[in-house]
Formats: C-alpha cells, sequence, structure tokens
C-alpha cells in the first residue's frame, strides 16, 4: 500500500483542454489519471449518435488522450479512469485497444464497467411499477417514454475498484459519478470497505474539487482574479491522498493558474445542493465537516470529512426530446442602442403574430443592458451597445423554421444602426429536455470486463 496516492483531473467535460491529459503525466510524478468526460446532455448527444452508427456513443476525445499518455501508462505505471464510454463504453474500448495496437503499446489491460444504461430496460422497469417519476414535478415518466433518448443510472465506485482489483490499468464507465473517478483509485489503494463512511466521504470531496478540471485551480476563478498568473498555461489539479482520508489539493511546477484556499472553496460550493447531505451511491458526504488550511505555495490540505451512509436509490438521468428551438441576434449602437432594440423586439413580435405563429416560449434578452443581472444592473438606457437575442421554442418544427426567416428582414426595415447579421438565419435544433428520477439499487446490475 502507497503513504500517498496521486488523482490527477485531466479532463472537465468532453471538449476541455485537449492538452490536459499529456501535461498531467508528463509534468510530474502522478499514480492515476481521472479524466470527466460527462454532462447530463451529453449522454443524448451520444445516444444520438450511436443511433446513426451503433460503433459510435462515447467521447471520441478520449481516443486521442489515451495515445497521447499511453507511454505513461506503459513504462511509469500511469493508471486511467473515465467515464468517456458514455453509452457504449465497449466501442471506447475497442477503439483504445486498437490505438494501443498502433502504438505497439504492451501491457494495456482495459477495464470495461456496463449496467448504467437503462434505455433497453425502461419498458419492463415500468411495468414492474418503477415509476421514474421527475424529480421537480412529480410527474411519472410515462407520459414521455415515446420521446426517451436516453436513460442512464449514476453507478458508484465499486465496479471501477473491482476493475482496478483485476488489474486493469484503464477503466472506462459509462454514467459513473464524476466524483467516483477519483474515489475509486483511493478506495482501491487503501483497501477502505464499503462502511468505511469518513474515508468514502474523503474520496468524494476529493472528486468533487478536481471533477471540473482546472476550475480548481485558477480556472473560472471569481477571487482576486487579476493577479491569477499565466491561465494560458493553467496547471490542472492533483490531489494526493493518504489512507486517513486527508489530501492535499495541488498542481504540478512551473504551471499557471493558482491553487489556494478560496479557489477550491469555489470549486467546492459548485453543484452542491444540501452542504450536509451530498448524496452519492457509495457514501453521503458533510461538507460543513471539511477544512481546509493552506498548505505551501499552490497547496490547499483538506481534511476533517465526515460521511455516513447513502440511500437505497440512485440517481436515473433521463434524456428525452422536447420540441424545437432557434435563437437568433442582432446587434444595435449607441445613441439610444436599448431602445432601438426594444422597438426591433416590438416589431419582431408582432410580425410573428400576423403571421399567425404559435410557441410555447418566446424569449427576449437585452445583452448588454441588464440581461445577466436584470434589475441590479441599475439604468442601462445609455449602454453603448446592445444584442437582442431573440428566442422561439415549440413543437411544431415549421414554425420555428419560419421563425428563422423573420430575423434578417429587420436589417433594412427595423430600427437603426444595426450590425452583427452577418451569421445567416439562426439555426433549428432539437431540444434535448432532462428528466431527473430515482430508482432502487436492487434493479442496477453492473457488469466488468478486463480486455486485453
Amino acid at each position: 500500500m502507497k503513504r500517498i496516492v496521486r488523482v490527477a483531473g485531466g479532463q472537465g467535460f468532453w471538449g476541455d483542454d485537449l492538452d490536459a491529459p499529456r501535461r498531467q503525466v508528463e509534468g510530474g510524478q502522478i499514480d492515476y489519471l481521472m479524466l470527466d468526460y460527462l454532462a447530463e446532455v451529453t449522454m443524448s448527444i451520444l445516444q444520438k449518435q450511436k443511433e446513426r452508427d451503433p460503433s459510435l456513443g462515447y467521447a471520441r476525445d478520449f481516443v486521442g488522450a489515451m495515445e497521447s499518455v499511453l507511454p505513461a501508462v506503459v513504462e511509469k505505471g500511469v493508471k486511467v479512469i473515465a467515464n468517456a464510454g458514455g453509452v457504449n463504453p465497449p466501442a471506447a474500448a475497442s477503439a483504445v485497444k486498437a490505438v494501443a495496437q498502433k502504438n505497439n503499446a504492451r501491457g494495456v489491460r482495459i477495464g470495461v464497467v456496463t449496467g448504467d444504461d437503462l434505455l433497453g430496460r425502461l419498458d419492463s422497469l415500468l411495468a414492474d411499477g418503477h415509476v421514474l417519476a421527475n424529480m421537480d414535478t412529480g410527474q411519472p415518466l410515462s407520459t414521455i417514454r415515446d420521446r426517451v433518448l436516453s436513460a442512464n443510472a449514476y453507478i458508484g465506485s465499486q465496479p471501477i475498484v473491482e476493475a482496478l482489483a483485476r488489474g486493469a490499468n484503464v477503466v472506462i464507465t459509462g454514467r459513473s459519478t464524476d466524483t467516483a473517478l477519483t474515489m475509486a483509485p483511493l478506495r482501491h489503494e487503501f483497501g477502505w470497505t464499503a462502511t468505511s463512511w469518513d474515508q468514502l466521504a474523503a474520496g468524494i470531496v476529493a472528486g468533487h474539487i478536481i471533477e471540473c478540471g482546472a476550475q480548481c485551480s485558477g480556472g473560472n476563478c471569481l477571487y482576486d482574479w487579476r493577479s491569477i498568473p499565466d491561465l494560458a498555461n493553467v496547471g490542472y489539479p492533483i490531489v494526493e491522498a493518504t489512507k486517513d482520508g486527508t489530501f492535499v489539493v495541488t498542481k504540478h511546477a512551473n504551471t499557471g493558474g493558482r491553487v489556494s484556499v478560496p479557489t477550491v472553496t469555489e470549486q467546492l460550493v459548485y453543484e452542491m445542493g444540501d452542504p450536509h447531505s451530498y448524496i452519492t451511491p457509495d457514501v453521503i458526504a458533510d461538507f460543513t465537516s471539511i477544512q481546509l488550511a493552506p498548505d505551501g505555495e499552490n497547496r490547499v490540505r483538506v481534511s476533517g470529512i465526515k460521511g455516513r451512509p447513502p440511500t437505497d436509490k440512485l440517481k436515473v438521468s433521463i434524456a428525452y426530446r422536447s420540441g424545437f428551438k432557434a435563437v437568433g441576434t442582432l446587434v444595435y449602437a449607441w445613441p439610444d442602442a436599448l431602445e432601438k432594440a426594444q422597438l426591433a423586439d416590438e416589431v419582431l413580435r408582432e410580425r410573428l403574430n400576423r403571421l399567425g405563429l404559435k410557441f410555447d416560449r418566446v424569449l427576449t434578452e437585452f445583452v448588454g443592458a441588464g440581461a445577466t443581472h436584470g434589475k441590479l444592473a441599475g439604468d442601462q438606457s445609455d449602454a453603448p451597445e446592445v444584442q437582442l437575442r431573440f428566442g422561439v421554442r415549440g413543437q411544431d418544427r415549421a414554425a420555428v423554421e419560419r421563425f428563422t426567416r423573420e430575423i434578417a428582414p429587420l436589417v433594412l426595415n427595423g430600427p437603426p444602426s444595426v450590425t452583427g447579421f452577418a451569421g445567416g438565419r439562426p439555426k433549428v435544433e432539437e431540444i434535448v429536455a432532462y428528466w431527473p428520477a430515482l430508482i432502487d439499487k436492487s434493479v442496477v446490475r453492473t457488469s466488468v470486463e478486463v480486455v486485453e
């Protein structure tokens, strides 16, 4: 058992810095590289890709990331854990295996975790009495069943731990919790049991801190943001953990950004919910017990974390088709920029009414004149420029398509001093809506396969 285990975060979402994984394995000593690719909307995107091509459905950026870190996996013994499998972990594993063979990288053992995908089981689950009610509205899933695109349970750390115990040095999951990607290797290395509540909670907090990549090491940080150095070379975070659950958050030397109590604190409150009960499949962590202290330059020590037993439910992320939308923009210049944008809004709404177009919602924003802060922005009537952002959503694609033809005419037959129209007509997009639900843990059956 290692005295200190180092887990580096190398991706915070699908689309994050492509070079970050390589920099993490080359910049200094680490034991594990954690790559988080999934958000709720990502699952639906991947499912639609899989519908078009059964060999897809995973985060393809992961394949390039793996190719860049193969020397570290093979030569240095760095292990990689990623939820890049999306809705097709076996396909992601096949792609990684092909890259390893192309690069003659021997010794790559891939653990494939499946079982989170419930899409093919939805009808039988509903028939067995699992209502999968919307956690926000209470509506049963049956009301939108015919429009469901994807349904994935958030699984915990246990199958990842199993894959590591079976010798995998690359573990690919589908919709695991983001935090499990960090907690699992710590649980594996330190032998934490399924009832080591405080240690498990510490692993969850560690995962929460680094799951969003550089957001905890200076990126997107509000506190003293002007003085954060060299964001162009921002260092991604690393957790240095010990068996008792205490850990340090840091980053590689000679990288930009900053790891400090304020940067870590800002990340801790991100998507936190009830600070007393951060619920995961493995443990409920009490964020009010967290103690942060400086531990040297770009080092923050985290300790004191308390945990308690989890619930008997798993959260299910369901995505479904919910109509269509289109958004168009025009920019109006001073003088009287806001007044011009407001008149354009009135004209456009009147034209849509005369055409008899009906939508579920019409939304107008005046960007540059309080769109973000509303009344808190104060008087914005003399803004130097205002962007009119006009959007519609509805079930009738033809109506939304017709709306897109009404933005451009305002350039010549609307208010003066207009620009920002060179992008052409707005694009009609299908709306993918989110349906959060709960399900009994007992009906979600994960499996692990290790392939070479």
